[in-house]
This record gives C-alpha cells, structure tokens and sequence, in this order.
C-alpha cells in the first residue's frame, strides 16, 4: 500500500480542520482498498460476518448520501445499495459487484457532499429531515459525526486488509 494520505496543518481554520480530516479519512479507505482485486475486496474476511472493503466501501457512499443530501440540504434521492426489503444491502456484495462501480459511486458521492457544505458555514444548521431526531445539525456537528464514522470503519478495514494479503499501516 503505498497512497499517500495529507493531515490538515496543525495550525489550520477550524473548518479547514474539519475538511481536512475528513478527507484524510476518506483517503485512508481508498487506501485500504488500493491494489486489491474485485474478489478480495468482496472477500469476508471474518465469518460469519459479511463485512467487506467493497461493503465499507459502499456504504461510506450511502452514509456520505445520507448526512449531505438527504440531512443537510433536504435533497432525498433515495439510498443506493440497501431497500427496505434489505436495509444493509451495500454490506451484502456478490460476483457482480465491482469496485469501479463501487469506487465511482462513493466519489461520486464525495464531490455532492463537497459542493453541498461548501454552501453552509460550520454553524449553519441542516435543512433537511434524519431518521434520529426532528431536531438540525450544525454542518460541524456533520463533520464530526464523519469523521467519527470514517475512522471506525477504517479500524474495520485495516483488520479485513491485514486478513486478506498482510498489508499493515496507519
């Protein structure tokens, strides 16, 4: 594994910060991913769990969907991968399914959620409804609540990434 990943400054804007590790996040999964095939990234490497890179990967696509369109600015294109007949369907992958598929959509969910906060200030407070609470949340309650979620789930994928081939990092 060999991706380089950018900490924000040490000095940095608190937005900044914000962004900044959120993005190092983001990195660090396509990381984990890097160099593997299609079939190892569906592999799951801890039965009986289905947990996968491709899964974590479709997934972080969902949750980027979820907190920026549907929360944030009240857009609801409805999810990706899971239906109510399968509410975790982006964790259930088969032969099918690919990472560019997987990678293209999660980008692809990345630049909406990076052109829908860059319309907010960190204190702005969401417009749209979320399945926890009547009540808004800031755009840096939104980014810290990110962040959190990346970082668990990249403690997931170092594990899957160490079972599949050895790969170790940060």
């Amino acid at each position: 594994m060999s991706s380089q990943r950018t900490e924000p400054a040490q000095n940095a804007s608190e937005r900044d910060m914000l962004e900044g590790w959120l993005e190092y996040h983001r990195q660090t999964l396509a990381w984990k991913c890097e160099g593997l095939t299609d079939e190892q990234l569906r592999t799951a490497a801890v039965p009986p769990s289905e947990l996968s890179l491709l899964g974590l990967v479709r997934h972080m696509a969902e949750v980027e969907r979820g907190w920026f369109r549907k929360v944030l600015v009240g857009d609801d294109p409805g999810p990706i991968y899971y239906s109510d007949a399968d509410p975790d369907g982006e964790f259930h992958v088969g032969d099918g399914d690919t990472w560019a598929e997987a990678y293209a959509t999660w980008q692809g969910e990345i630049e909406v959620a990076r052109e829908y906060a860059g319309r907010f200030e960190l204190d702005d407070l969401s417009q749209g409804e979320s399945r926890f609470t009547e009540e808004p949340f800031s755009l840096r309650w939104i980014y810290t609540h990110m962040i959190e979620e990346y970082a668990r789930h990249n403690g997931h994928a170092d594990l899957l990434r160490e079972l599949i081939d050895g790969a170790t990092g940060e």
